[in-house]
């Protein structure tokens, strides 16, 4: 599939978690489900299960043959010179409907294979999405750091020359903004090659990506329990049984007698050496045959194999049941979590702002020693990073949540 080259310019405002890149991220889920070769295969596999269906409906091959009398029989009539034939085999009453039902209902299961694999590209590309949201977050603070360090450095000098702070001061504000300098570039690195690996995911070639950060919110709503709804994962389960129960309808059909028609045609030369009656006249033979499986052994072993398979798929959907709704919890509380670290972080970065102010004011008056200032300017720098974590994470155990209890078909 050919690589969709486009030009992007993203959006990524951190306002309002509710609304946040909604139309963005619905933009990438649509580009992503396009481009996407997994997908496409998927769908192709799934139309070729639907192709079979049609071939279910064929009935076996028709037999045509001929033959030549290599000694030719005299009969009464005369000479039997080529024999020609038509044979064809009908299955029992309702095996081809059997073979129908068991080829649509593998069609379903690979649909719903295309299903599972589309929500979980969608929650790989929103969980993508807000970790880059989070990296751009973060760069911008290192950002505003910076020029905050650059109006400290001219408090410090103007307190340098008056006389009433040391020139170490200045030093140290120097050392603190090369290590923020260096901190903004190692994100942008991992900004650029998770923003590579994002546009490799929706198989597409960025040509330039804007980014419009804006604060965090100041507070993120409470998420409602969640409960495991009709699940694709387990819907597939639903499917394999029936797939299963078809499949021994059709062993069962299969194990009936089959029904043979057939037509035999033998052309008889005219006698030269008497008038009879009837000479040279062709014999026109019809026919009807049944075939049935006398050893039934086989049969009877593809019935054990469905009843273990049956059996296999129960146990295997509790699991797959009981890991879904583990992993649904964790989400859940995970997202929890995250909000309430969230909201500690956000109280503690205004008191630190606080602080810093008061520190600030007293640094200028001789009355607070500067190396203060840097660590509680270090604290509050460490917890606005800390807030950008928590909310991808937030965001990002919400769109597992999502992916959980989400419809089927979305």
């Amino acid at each position: 599939m050919n690589v969709k080259k486009i030009t992007l310019n993203v959006l990524f405002v951190l306002g309002v978690v509710s609304g946040m890149g909604a139309q963005e991220i619905r933009y990438f889920f649509e580009l992503a489900e396009t481009n996407n070769p997994e997908l496409r295969a998927l769908r192709l596999r799934h139309d070729l299960a639907g192709e079979k269906v049609n071939e279910a409906r064929a009935l076996p091959d028709t037999e045509i043959g001929a033959g030549v009398f290599v000694s030719e029989p005299e009969t009464r009539t005369g000479a039997q010179v080529v024999r020609f034939s038509v044979r064809q085999m009908l299955p029992w009453f309702g095996q081809i409907t059997a073979r129908e039902n068991f080829a649509s209902s593998m069609a379903e299961v690979e649909y719903l294979d295309w299903v599972i694999a589309r929500r979980q590209l969608r929650l790989e590309v929103a969980q993508a999405y807000y970790r880059l949201q989070a990296l751009r977050q973060q760069i911008g603070i290192l950002e505003q750091q910076a020029v905050l360090l650059d109006s400290y450095r001219e408090v410090a000098l103007a307190a340098v020359e008056a006389g009433k702070a040391s020139a170490v001061d200045v030093l140290r504000l120097e050392i603190r903004k090369n290590d923020v300098t260096a901190r903004s570039q190692v994100l942008e690195n991992q900004y650029e090659s998770g923003a590579f690996a994002f546009f490799r995911l929706i198989n597409a070639t960025e040509t330039a990506i804007g980014f419009m950060v804006t604060e965090l919110p100041g507070e993120l709503p409470e998420p409602d329990p969640p409960v495991l709804g009709p699940h694709p994962e387990l819907e597939k389960y639903d499917r394999l049984f029936a797939s299963v129960a078809r499949e021994e309808v059709l062993n069962r059909k299969s194990a009936a007698p089959k029904i043979g028609l057939g037509l035999d045609y033998i052309p008889v030369a005219e006698r030269t050496d008497m008038v009879i009656p009837d000479s040279g006249k062709d014999i026109v033979m019809p026919m009807v045959s049944f075939s049935f499986p006398l050893f039934r052994s086989p049969y009877k072993s593809r019935t054990r194999q469905n009843e273990f398979r049956q059996a296999a798929l129960e146990a295997e959907e509790n699991a797959r049941r009981n890991r879904l709704e583990g992993m649904l919890q964790q989400a859940w509380q995970g997202q929890r979590s995250a909000r309430v670290r969230f909201a500690t972080l956000t109280e503690n970065s205004q008191n630190t702002r606080q602080a810093i102010e008061i520190l600030l004011k007293n640094y200028q008056t001789q009355q607070a020693d500067f190396g203060d200032l840097l660590e509680m300017q270090e604290m509050e720098l460490k917890l606005e990073l800390e807030r950008t974590e928590a909310f991808a994470s937030y965001l990002s155990q919400g769109a597992l949540v999502n992916y959980l209890v989400a419809q089927p078909g979305l």
